[in-house]
């Protein structure tokens, strides 16, 4: 994550380049029902890449001294994001485990950051990467886990069109990277016991 943000959303320009992209398909940008098309898109792209312009960090800086030194799962925090190569979305559900280091952060602040990151052009497994590190780094923890599953558009309505195919993506690290069993509960937390 770079410290530097990026200027804010050009709605304009995104209006321009939205116009240009109806001509492009041979479509008629002055007719009624795509005469507002390219503001709405750049209202809606304002909103769904309003995470460059938030830095993750922030989030996990208000922290509560506990000792407590097992697993603190949140699962099935959903997410929608946008692929980067086709700016299509892609939405599913995020769970995030971690075992405290002296330090615990409101539960909350985890579904914030997957929203922060989710909210900018983003590939699933530099997303999932990125959750890990973070939550690593900023909560001192003694391991991490991120689980991402998500159906991607770009698979789905496109390409090879597959509606039913879930992409899986995991990063650990600490702890739970390097215990076998804290991993196999984590995975029964998620899953259940099969």
């Amino acid at each position: 994550m770079s410290d530097s943000s990026p200027p804010p959303i050009d709605q304009e320009r995104i209006r321009r380049a939205v116009r240009e992209i109806l001509l492009a398909v041979g479509e008629d940008p002055d007719r009624e029902g795509l005469r507002e098309t390219p503001d709405r898109v750049a209202r809606m792209y304002t909103e769904l890449f309003a995470g460059l312009n938030k830095d993750p960090r922030q989030l996990l800086q208000k922290t509560f001294t506990q000792k407590y030194e097992e697993m603190v799962l949140v699962k099935d925090i959903s997410f929608a994001s946008v692929c980067e190569h086709h700016l299509l979305p892609f939405f599913g559900k995020a769970h995030l485990a971690y075992i405290p280091n002296g330090k615990i952060v409101g539960l909350s602040k985890l579904a914030r950051v997957v929203e922060s990151l989710a909210r900018r052009p983003q590939v699933q497994e530099r997303m999932t990467e990125e959750l890990a590190d973070l939550l690593m780094a900023e909560l001192d923890a003694r391991g991490v886990a991120v689980i991402l599953e998500a159906s991607h558009s770009c698979m789905t309505i496109r390409g090879v069109q597959k509606p039913d195919a879930i992409c899986t993506t995991s990063a650990m690290r600490g702890g739970i990277l390097s215990n076998d069993s804290t991993r196999a509960e984590l995975m029964a937390l998620i899953y259940g016991r099969h």
